[in-house]
């Protein structure tokens, strides 16, 4: 069986983001969701619309996101849809909150082989979609180690209380207990990698990923304070595996002989980030070994 591909160029323009998703040869069909990470009010490392519009306008996509759990810019649909129009996503993109009608519209995708999850609530908006770009910026995260293609499949994805229910590894759907009840780090982690394979199921071959390895901070877009990048931007991944394209840019970061390396591998390993990668594989929805062309 021959190893995915991962697509990657050093030259990081919006342009070549285009570029490397032309790579994949895939036409995503219909209506298409395009996950990014809007980011938290007072973020600074977050990739702005400007540079994503090239990528978004070539397939035509509205961007989606989920509102969060914890207090913040973006935990309501009303303070979502404010803080997207601050940030210039609504400037240039239509604009979809996919939970913006409650917890009674989530779609709750059952997880037959979870250990950590019974299932995953995500935005019901999800289902007005034939297909999803999934739009990353690769970097550092405070509780799930890094943030990539599989992060935004599972939290990205989930609603409110889907977001919830993988914190606490299924033992809570209410947002006050977010904090209160969170799970084993390594639950945690497992939980995203179980919520994540139902996104993939759901789109089947109908999913593609790129990865933007800049403004490499320790800390996730979702931090309204955040560290400045530790170390030198790596370039853009392009895969239709979710799992090669997060393995890739976690062995970039391994080989490189930036200073700042080392900064970003103890966030990594701290919260046993690249756990995700094996549970991921024995799921079975992606694969670790891959075969990078530099473009």
């Amino acid at each position: 069986m021959s190893k995915p591909v991962v697509y990657f160029t050093k030259d990081i323009s919006p342009e070549n983001v285009v570029k490397l998703y032309e790579k994949l040869g895939v036409k995503l069909p219909g209506k298409v969701a395009v996950k990014v990470h809007s980011g938290e009010e007072g973020n600074q490392n977050y990739l702005h619309p400007e540079f994503m519009r090239p990528m978004i306008e070539e397939v035509d996509g509205t961007v989606v996101e989920c509102n969060t759990a914890y207090d913040g810019a973006r935990d309501t649909t009303e303070k979502h849809e404010k803080l997207m129009a601050a940030h210039g996503w609504t400037k240039y993109f239509d604009v979809d909150i996919m939970d913006a009608d409650g917890p009674s519209s989530d779609i709750i995708f059952p997880i037959e082989n979870g250990r950590v999850l019974k299932n995953n609530h995500v935005g019901g908006h999800l289902a007005n979609y034939a297909s999803m770009l999934v739009l990353s910026h690769f970097k550092g995260h405070p509780m799930g180690g890094f943030g990539g293609a599989l992060k935004q499949l599972s939290i990205g994805c989930a609603s409110n209380q889907g977001k919830v229910n993988i914190h606490t590894g299924g033992a809570s759907l209410n947002q006050g207990e977010f904090w209160d009840v969170h799970a084993e780090q390594d639950d945690f982690i497992e939980a995203m990698a179980e919520a994540a394979e139902t996104i993939v199921n759901h789109f089947g071959s109908n999913i593609a990923f790129v990865n933007i390895a800049v403004n490499l901070s320790v800390d996730c877009d979702c931090c309204a304070v955040a560290e400045d990048p530790c170390m030198g931007d790596i370039g853009i991944f392009a895969s239709l595996d979710p799992v090669a394209i997060d393995k890739a840019c976690l062995d970039a970061v391994h080989n490189s002989d930036d200073p700042g390396r080392d900064k970003l591998l103890e966030r990594i390993n701290s919260k046993h980030g690249e756990k995700i990668i094996d549970d991921a594989v024995r799921l079975g929805y992606g694969s670790a070994e891959y075969e990078l062309i530099e473009v």
